[in-house]
């Protein structure tokens, strides 16, 4: 699969139901995933492939981005997943990321991070997006405004995450509401 995102280290692609089904299912289980993102109920392969042709395919079509698969260059690792996410609640598109535990710490999320807001900007033509994160989660923040996005103060997602979270957004970018 040809990569639509590269950085020093990285390739980020599209993630493909079968082929990382179970990367996927690994990766929406991690405690760190649950805790800063969402507990998606996806406990078995079979659900991780539906999850990912529903919910990743299903942005590609109807947004024409979505999230990708972050690939280490070095040796193929499957790493995490990092790329945009339409929310109605918001203006522009909203960039994520997340990887797998044994990945953290080790600047690969800032890399694909920065990666897709590049693409973002240039390749689709998005040069305002946002971030949310989860009002305890300081260090994914601080990537965000590592990233040069700025705090524009709070949001509830509706059910059935229904959390307040923390909203960050590119300089220039339209206000909430």
């Amino acid at each position: 699969m040809s990569a639509l995102i590269q950085t020093d280290r990285l390739h980020l692609r599209l993630i493909d139901p079968d082929h990382d089904a179970a990367d996927m299912l690994a990766l929406l289980n991690e405690p760190g995933f649950i805790r800063n993102i969402a507990d998606r109920g996806v406990r078995t392969l079979a659900q991780a492939r539906d999850y990912t042709a529903e919910r990743v395919l299903g942005s590609y079509t109807l947004n024409g981005f979505g999230m990708y698969a972050i690939i280490r260059r070095s040796d193929g690792a499957w790493l995490g997943n990092a790329g945009l996410v339409k929310r109605p609640e918001l203006p522009g598109p909203d960039i994520g990321y997340a990887l797998k535990a044994q990945y953290e710490g080790q600047g690969y999320a800032f890399e694909a991070a920065r990666g897709v807001q590049h693409y973002a900007r240039d390749r689709l033509g998005y040069p305002e997006l946002y971030g949310i994160v989860a009002p305890h989660n300081a260090r994914s923040a601080a990537l965000l405004q590592k990233l040069g996005m700025e705090p524009r103060g709070r949001l509830r997602l509706p059910p059935p995450v229904d959390e307040e979270v923390l909203v960050f957004a590119t300089p220039g970018a339209l206000a909430l509401g």
